[in-house]
C-alpha cells in the first residue's frame, strides 16, 4: 500500500491528507437540518448530517489529494450510526481512488490487537463468509506495549499489503510528559522511532516500508532528527494549519527525493468556510472553500520543498 501512496502523491503532486474529522458544529446548518427533517434530533440524524458533509467535501477535493484521514473518534460519539457513517465514509473514498488513512490509535495486548487489525485492516470469517469490515487502508497504532501489541497489526499488513502509522511524537502540547524522557540518554520518541524503523525493515515496500511514523508538524526540529532515524519510514505529520505548523517548517520531514512524508490537515480544511481568510466562499459553498483550502496548501508545501 505505501507504493499507491507514492504512486497517487507523485500524480497529484499533493504530499498532503485530508483529515475528515467532522464535529456536529462544523457541519453547516442547513445540511444538519435537511438530516434532522428526515431522521429526527437523533444519533442516525447526527451521522447522516456528517456523511453528508463529508461527501460534499470528498467530491470538491478527490481529484487534488492522495489520501484521507478519518479520525474515528468523531464518528464513535455518534454510537453505533456514527460508525455505519464511518464505514460509509471509508468506502465512497475508496470508489474515489483515494487511500484511507483510518485514525483510531489502537495497541492492546496481543489478541486485542489482532482484532483491531482484522477489523480495520483485515478480515473476518463468518461461518463460510470472510468480511473485510472497515478495510482502511493504513490505520495509526500506539506503540506502548511494545512489539507484542505491534506484530498482529504487522502480520496483517504483510498478509493484506497495507500499512501502520505508529505514534512517535504527538503534536499536542503535552506530549513531552512521556514522550521527551530521557533513557539511556535519549529521549523515548527516539527509542520508539528506532523500534519503528526495525518494524518497518521487515515489512518494505519499493522504496520505504509499510510501517511509517506520526511525527507532530509543531516539532520542526525533532522532526528533522527522526527522519535521520527512520530513513525509509513515511512519516504522517499532523498540526499543519490549524495547530500552527506552515510548509516552511515541515521541508525536514522530507527526503532528499522529495518524498517520505504525509502532512495532515483536518479542520483547516474541512471547517475552512469558517476561517476569514475563506469566508467569502459562505457556508453554503463550505465545499469549494475547502477545495480552495487544499489548492493553497499544496502551494505552500511545494514551494516550500522546492525553495529547500
Amino acid at each position: 500500500m505505501i507504493d499507491r501512496l507514492i504512486e497517487k502523491i507523485k500524480k497529484t503532486g499533493a504530499p498532503i491528507v485530508v483529515g475528515l474529522d467532522p464535529m456536529l458544529s462544523y457541519v453547516p446548518e442547513y445540511i444538519q437540518k435537511k438530516s434532522f427533517a428526515e431522521y429526527g434530533e437523533t444519533l442516525e440524524g447526527a451521522a447522516d448530517a456528517v456523511w453528508n458533509f463529508n461527501r460534499e467535501i470528498i467530491d470538491a477535493t478527490y481529484d487534488l489529494i492522495p489520501a484521507v484521514k478519518p479520525q474515528v473518534a468523531m464518528y464513535e460519539q455518534f454510537g453505533v450510526e456514527g460508525m455505519r457513517a464511518f464505514q460509509r465514509t471509508v468506502a465512497y473514498c475508496h470508489e474515489k481512488d483515494l487511500v484511507v488513512i483510518g485514525d483510531v490509535k489502537r495497541g492492546d495486548i496481543g489478541s486485542t490487537s489482532a482484532a483491531y487489525a482484522a477489523g480495520h485492516l483485515g478480515s473476518v470469517q463468518v461461518g463460510s463468509r470472510t468480511y473485510a469490515p472497515f478495510d482502511e487502508d493504513f490505520i495509526t497504532v500506539n506503540p506502548y506495549l511494545g512489539t507484542d501489541g505491534i506484530k498482529p497489526f504487522a502480520d496483517v499488513c504483510k498478509e493484506k499489503k497495507k500499512g501502520l502509522f505508529i505514534l512517535v511524537k504527538t503534536s499536542n502540547p503535552s506530549s513531552g510528559e512521556f514522550q521527551d524522557r530521557l533513557i539511556d540518554g535519549k529521549p523515548l520518541y527516539e527509542h520508539v522511532a528506532e523500534k519503528v524503523a526495525a518494524w518497518g525493515a521487515d515489512c518494505m515496500g519499493d522504496s520505504y516500508s509499510q510501517i511509517g511514523a506520526v511525527v507532530g508538524a509543531t516539532y520542526p526540529e525533532i522532526g528533522k532528527a527522526l527522519r535521520k532515524v527512520m530513513p525509509k519510514s513515511f512519516i504522517l505529520v499532523p498540526g499543519y494549519g490549524a495547530q500552527g505548523g506552515k510548509g516552511k517548517d515541515l521541508v525536514h520531514y522530507f527526503n532528499e527525493d522529495g518524498l517520505g512524508a504525509i502532512v495532515n490537515s483536518s479542520r483547516g480544511i474541512i471547517a475552512a468556510y469558517r476561517q476569514d481568510a475563506y469566508a467569502r466562499f459562505g457556508a453554503e459553498n463550505f465545499a469549494d472553500a475547502s477545495r480552495q483550502a487544499v489548492i493553497d496548501m499544496i502551494e505552500d508545501i511545494g514551494s516550500a520543498i522546492a525553495a529547500r
